[in-house]
């Protein structure tokens, strides 16, 4: 993760995201540099717009979420405790008639 953030910042400072400069980023930070992982992730933005795929990127994860504005009410009782048990009580002297 460190990788892409190193590219990220690369990139708003307007320098060159290559291994070398990675490297540096990454060292800078006090982290471990992975030399596959800085390979591959330089390999993997090769002819990529980056500013680009961050404004597509902020696009989608401002987009909302379907249902994330419903409100789900609870359900309130529609009778108190006491005129469930009169009900309940009425039925009763039913059976018993």
């Amino acid at each position: 993760m460190e990788n892409i953030y190193a590219a990220l910042l690369l990139h708003k400072a307007g320098k060159e995201v290559n291994e070398e400069n990675l490297k540096s980023v990454v060292v800078a930070s006090g982290a471990q540099v992975d030399e596959s992982q800085i390979k591959s992730l330089v390999a993997s933005l090769k002819g990529v717009d980056i500013d680009k795929e961050l404004e597509s990127a902020s696009l989608v994860s401002a987009a909302p979420v379907s249902g994330a504005g419903e409100v789900k009410e609870e359900k309130k009782p529609e009778a108190p405790k006491e005129e469930k048990k009169e009900a309940a009580a009425e039925g009763l002297s039913a059976l018993f008639g």
